[in-house]
């Protein structure tokens, strides 16, 4: 894996937490849909924002941590305001807007649905999250 560029290892880190990502966003989902009887759309919401933060959580600790180290609790929480506003956002209005389409007017099952709006969101959000989210430090003036 080390002869790979490091925007392919890193693009390839992306992806694999987004698919733990979506394993999260699919229990809660499943979990509020069917055991709790939420709404769809208010299930997928919370379903959203719970995977948004588990991947914020793997991105700043592995596929961007060479990004990362040494950063300050305010630096963090700022790059987690970032995630949310950039990923956090489009994820949301991805997801609520195809659910919406898919599920509420082509009255297909939510389940594929979810796999489509989370598919459509993810390559934009890579980019989000390459040049606007984990940008590399700037170095601190004393």
């Amino acid at each position: 894996m080390r002869a790979l560029p490091r925007g392919v290892i890193r693009f390839l880190r992306y992806n694999l937490i987004g698919a733990l990502g979506l394993c999260v966003k699919f229990g809660v989902l499943i979990s509020l849909s069917e055991i709790a009887h939420l709404n769809y759309l208010w299930a997928t919401a919370l379903a959203v924002e719970a995977a948004v933060l588990h991947n914020f959580t793997w991105h700043i600790r592995w596929t961007w941590r060479d990004r990362s180290a040494g950063l300050s609790l305010r630096e963090v929480l700022k790059r987690l305001l970032r995630y949310h506003l950039a990923n956090g956002a489009v994820g949301m209005v991805v997801n609520l807007s195809m659910m919406r389409l898919l599920v509420g007017k082509a009255e297909l099952h939510y389940l594929p649905s979810i796999f489509i709006a989370t598919a459509t969101a993810g390559m934009v959000n890579f980019l989000l999250a390459e040049f606007f989210v984990f940008l590399v430090p700037k170095p601190r003036v004393c």
